[in-house]
């Protein structure tokens, strides 16, 4: 358990929002970034290593040499740039060692407590051989605090039959820029799960992760869920290359707009014997008419027994619907709830009771007609 001097208990409330708790909860280790400092990394399970990154580099030469800035190039963009400038690296080091599976997920905050700063860190992940970590990542802003800008570069790698399973959640304020760039490599028999939630969402988001399943029997899935309200603007993609034999990938978005705009991508690229899928949906409830879905799946077939499928559709909560349930007893907001539920099917372990308020506010919005 954290100290009670680490943590206010605001900054405590803001986190336990995107599933980070700092008072008990049952986590195999705890790291939180609060602006541009390390409040803490702890861990008490045997092969869970969890470090500041800059402390990392210091006491591991082999990880400049092998991990650090060899998935994502410094050079890719604006925003790798400004990471790889930084005068003294900040983020989160995470390493499972060779056959720990460890049981209880590990959580990790990036927060920002102040207005207006940009907050710019490098995290790297690795998961030895036949190692497993669930990791619960939460990024929010403090009550309060509306503008700011994040950066974040995320390098994962997934060892020889190893699973990681990354839950991230984001809660920002209307006016937060956000801007991470992920990559994950995964050897052979390797499990990658991305679960992204963002029901609070900042007012501009450009995400477009990218996966090289280079393994035989190497997997991903990526489950994307988010609300775009009013004035929000959102590019969420991501990339997955299989590279080598029966490797396999899914990528599941589903957006919801009450008057922001979403653009859904989607690229499978088959370089072996492989199966993959996309599927982006999106919902609009926006009686006002601002709201924007677009929907972009893609497919690259350079393998004649790549098996690569597409699906995607936009559409609106029909009336019908919502008579069928309040014909069987339901109120009407309590049935939109329902039906926005089943079309996210947003069952992600750990984050029920949050996940289930907001979108008891969605459901209310939608029924109102009007932003909150």
């Amino acid at each position: 358990m954290i100290a009670d001097d680490q943590i206010e208990r605001a900054d405590a409330a803001a986190l336990a929002e995107v599933g980070v708790f700092v008072e008990g909860g049952e986590r195999s280790g705890t790291y939180i970034l609060r602006d541009f400092q390390p409040v803490c990394a702890l861990t008490e399970t045997e092969g869970l290593e969890l470090l500041p990154i800059a402390v990392a580099l210091e006491k591991y030469e082999w990880l400049k040499e092998k991990y650090y800035w060899k998935l994502v190039p410094t050079d890719l963009d604006e925003v790798t740039a400004q990471v790889a400038s930084q005068p003294e690296p900040q983020g989160v080091f995470i390493r499972v060692r060779k056959g720990c599976q460890v049981t209880l997920p590990c959580q990790a905050a990036l927060y920002m407590a102040s207005a207006g700063i940009a907050q710019a860190v490098h995290n790297v992940i690795i998961l030895e051989e036949d190692a497993e970590l669930g990791l619960i990542t939460g990024c929010v802003t403090g009550h309060g605090v509306s503008r700011g800008t994040h950066w974040a570069v995320t390098e994962s790698y997934i060892g020889q039959n190893a699973t990681l399973t990354n839950t991230m959640v984001h809660s920002w304020g209307p006016e937060v820029e956000v801007r991470p760039r992920a990559a994950t490599m995964v050897e052979e028999g390797g499990t990658f799960v991305s679960n992204y939630v963002s029901l609070r969402p900042a007012g501009d988001i450009q995400s477009n992760p990218r996966t090289w399943l280079n393994g035989r029997g190497a997997s991903a899935k990526y489950l994307t869920i988010i609300l775009a309200s009013k004035g929000s603007v959102i590019d969420i993609g991501g990339e997955v290359y299989m590279n080598a034999d029966d490797t396999s990938a899914e990528l599941v978005q589903r957006g919801v707009s009450t008057g922001g705009r979403i653009t859904q991508r989607g690229l499978m690229v088959g370089n072996a014997r492989c199966r993959a899928h996309v599927d982006c949906a999106g919902m609009l409830l926006d009686p006002g008419g601002d709201g924007l879905i677009q929907s972009i799946p893609g497919l690259k077939a350079l393998h004649p027994e790549a098996q690569l499928s597409h699906e995607a559709s936009i559409g609106k909560i029909a009336p019908e619907q919502v008579e069928y349930l309040q014909a069987r007893g339901m109120e009407e907001r309590e049935a939109i709830s329902l039906i926005i539920r089943g079309f996210l099917e947003a069952d992600i372990e750990g984050l029920g009771p949050e996940l289930d308020a907001r979108i008891a506010e969605i459901a209310e919005l939608a029924g109102h007609g009007e932003e909150k």
